[in-house]
């Protein structure tokens, strides 16, 4: 995989992953020519088209479209697949996703993505594998702020006993 992107059905990019070294200029062009493509096609139309030298692979969920783009050798429904596995992962994690927790969660959405593909490819094709190193770091992340915020308070106490 080159790279995934997700956007609106009002063009707006909502999260990028890119396989490979591109220039921010060449990333924004691509971006722009592909949701303007995808979002001019019929809903009717097949998710799959020849854009470039790559295959383009997209699936509209709700209000969003998931978009990537593979090699031309690359096989479409495995990666519709890999598109299909990770909305399922987001909405175990979200509770049925929608944009918002994009959105607000976007930090979230992408470690989720990184535990599932690791330079474009799968590299965890367990739904509960991915669930649980997803739970284990919001643990450790919890355990951190509240460890944070204990130590945070110790300071303040002594740094009072001190005037």
């Amino acid at each position: 995989m080159q790279f995934m992107l997700l956007f609106s059905r009002q063009g707006k990019l909502r999260l990028q992953k890119w396989y490979v070294p591109l220039s921010d200029k060449e990333r924004k062009k691509i971006s722009r020519d592909l949701v303007q493509t995808i979002l001019a096609r019929k809903p009717k139309m097949c998710s799959f088209l020849e854009w470039r030298d790559l295959k383009i692979v997209y699936k509209r969920y709700a209000s969003l479209y998931f978009c990537c783009a593979v090699e031309d050798q690359d096989n479409e429904l495995i990666t519709l697949e890999i598109i299909h596995r990770y909305v399922e992962l987001l909405d175990k994690y979200f509770g049925s996703v929608c944009e918002l927790d994009i959105i607000f969660n976007f930090e979230k959405a992408y470690f989720i993505l990184d535990e599932f593909l690791l330079g474009g490819e799968a590299q965890e094709t367990s739904k509960k594998n991915v669930l649980k190193a997803i739970e284990q770091a919001d643990l450790l992340q919890e355990m951190l702020m509240d460890s944070f915020f204990h130590l945070a308070a110790l300071y303040t106490c002594r740094h009072l006993f001190l005037f």
